[in-house]
């Protein structure tokens, strides 16, 4: 990432911290504006939680593009966030709680349980990991959540296993049950962008990471990207306070 970073860009000062309210109102309605027309948005949690900005976009308007510019520009895991009425609908429970396994040991640094449930490819997909199958089953989980946002009773975990499989190349993330009140992670904070939009209740989710360190892109990087790009960058803390 940092490679293409323009070392020149203007960057705020306090970039890595909570903006003032005036840019904080900016910065949101920005993101809004770009969640609602299908475009991308880069969002900073919390420098005291992953401390990790992600390129975020709402699933329904995924394409072949959009995943080939996760993977080469954020570079991290490619997951789609669903809400967690929808994850119900689907029945699809958290990962660590459908594995036996010695392995599992779901307590992350940053939070008290990781999100991660199955991962998984449409049927119509092949391999599943190309840019069109990734593509594929990123719109199709957008669908389908759009489906159970309509009619909660009327999909059931058997409608989802005729459209998906598992184990596949998308790993689908659970929201939690109280959203942003109960946890504050990238699958939260897409999902509730996706709500003040009115799109369906899937957000895609994918980690930025600097190509010199391996570690995960610094805020004034991300930022500094952001606005070489034209895409809005936006903190977590100041998503959370609209929303509340």
């Amino acid at each position: 990432m940092r490679a293409d970073v323009d070392a020149d860009a203007e960057v705020a000062p306090d970039a890595e911290t909570d903006s003032a309210p005036d840019a904080t109102d900016e910065s949101v309605g920005r993101a809004l504006d770009a969640f609602r027309a299908g475009d991308p948005v880069c969002v900073h949690d919390f420098a005291d939680r992953e401390g990790e900005t992600d390129i975020v976009y709402p699933a329904g308007a995924v394409d072949e593009g959009a995943v080939a510019h996760m993977r080469n520009d954020a570079g991290g895991l490619i997951c789609v966030a669903v809400g967690d009425p929808v994850a119900d609908a689907f029945g699809l429970p958290f990962l660590a709680d459908a594995l036996d396994h010695p392995a599992v040991d779901d307590d992350p640094d940053y939070d008290d349980r990781s999100s991660f449930s199955l991962p998984v490819n449409h049927r119509e997909t092949f391999t599943g990991i190309t840019d069109e199958d990734r593509a594929r089953t990123i719109v199709e989980l957008a669908g389908a959540a759009a489906a159970v946002d309509a009619d909660p009773g009327g999909y059931s975990p058997e409608d989802f296993a005729t459209e998906f499989r598992a184990p596949g190349h998308v790993h689908v993330l659970r929201g939690d049950r109280d959203g942003l009140g109960g946890r504050t992670g990238h699958t939260e904070l897409g999902l509730a962008m996706a709500g003040a939009v009115g799109a369906a209740p899937a957000a895609v989710v994918c980690e930025m990471l600097d190509d010199e360190t391996g570690a995960a892109l610094a805020p004034a990087d991300a930022e500094a990207y952001a606005t070489r790009r034209d895409i809005p960058y936006v903190e977590g803390a100041a998503l959370v306070e609209a929303f509340k």
